[in-house]
């Protein structure tokens, strides 16, 4: 064995034997950030150490700040009783805190890491620990995505929706690392603008529903975006139908998310039932004309103006020869009238 190398080995063994261990690896002090801020050969041993071995950390010591990536990120009842029994046999990946030592922000391992918050039987979460800034954290936190293949059309639609808005990079860039098209990363956020994120949220991840319907769905919404709030409540409705439907220990014919959407879709489709509201119009008021008491037409008044009709023929007919000069003259009046 070389020397460079015995001599790092020994730098590991001594670290580890001097305390390093999560999920205070390093006495929680200014000193001791200082220190590490300062040295960085000492910050590059603990990376080392973090990097070889999986750690058990208190879960409650894992901030989860990322962007979400699964609209029901919740649903961690199997997953947990899978734990419990068999105990976490894939490790969560978490970086450390660089404003606090012994805390971590997570990387990718949200399920497992809600499933071991809520249980009972399991105190601690397993982790790796990796040295990663910002943008390699989102990257992580991408290919691990893109590796899972329970990620629904429309969830990745909105991670990519939120990795554009977040400031990562532009179309181009996260078409580059999510490892698909241009155009298909276009499409997508064009299919979640006009169904827009509140309504795709809210009907949920939709397993098995793919590109073709959702944007049969925008097309529907696209001609008629009045009805985005009728299509939220209805979705919202039949959620809770599902919901309650599942307390009450019924069987449903389909996943709650993909009953929604389709209830949503046959009311966006349904053009007898939903209709824009049409403003109320006005109606025609409709005033007599008379001189000296003998009624010569009357006098029609709209939202679009004024309409006079003289029953007087040969009066009408000298009207429309000299409308422009008794038009003059009552607009003179007019005039006269608010000037003073």
């Amino acid at each position: 064995m070389s020397g460079s190398k015995k001599k790092r080995l020994s730098m590991l063994d001594t670290l580890a034997s001097a305390g390093v261990q999560p999920p205070a690896p390093m006495p929680s002090t200014a000193k001791t950030g200082s220190m590490l801020g300062q040295n960085g050969a000492l910050r590059s041993a603990r990376d080392a150490v973090d990097a070889h071995q999986v750690w058990d950390l208190d879960p409650w010591a894992v901030e989860d700040t990322r962007l979400a990536d699964r609209l029901d990120p919740s649903d961690v009842v199997d997953l947990q009783d899978a734990i419990e029994t068999n105990g976490q046999t894939v490790p969560i990946l978490v970086r450390r805190d660089p404003k606090t030592p012994d805390r971590y922000m997570l990387v990718y391992g949200r399920r497992r890491l809600e499933a071991i918050r809520n249980s009972d039987k399991v105190t601690t979460v397993r982790a790796l620990v990796a040295a990663m800034d910002d943008d390699e954290a989102v990257r992580a936190q991408i290919s691990e995505n893109m590796a899972r293949r329970d990620l629904s059309f429309i969830e990745k639609a909105l991670f990519a929706r939120d990795l554009v808005d977040s400031g990562f990079g532009n179309q181009a860039q996260v078409a580059e690392v999510l490892t698909v098209t241009k155009s298909a990363i276009s499409m997508a956020l064009a299919i979640v603008d006009t169904i827009t994120p509140d309504l795709a949220r809210q009907i949920g991840p939709a397993p098995g529903i793919g590109r073709p319907r959702w944007e049969t769905l925008a097309k529907a919404i696209e001609t008629r975006p009045y009805l985005v709030d009728q299509l939220v409540r209805e979705a919202d409705r039949i959620a809770t139908e599902c919901q309650t439907a599942i307390a009450l220990g019924q069987d449903l014919d389909a996943d709650p998310s993909v009953m929604t959407f389709d209830a949503v879709l046959t009311l966006a489709q349904d053009t007898s039932t939903v209709k824009k509201a049409e403003p109320k119009k006005a109606k025609p008021k409709t005033s007599a004309l008379t001189v000296d008491g003998v009624s010569v037409g009357k006098m029609t008044t709209t939202a679009k103006g004024v309409r006079l009709d003289i029953d007087n023929h040969e009066f009408a007919a000298w009207l429309e020869i000299h409308a422009n000069d008794v038009l003059h003259d009552l607009h003179a009046r007019f005039k006269s009238r608010i000037e003073d």
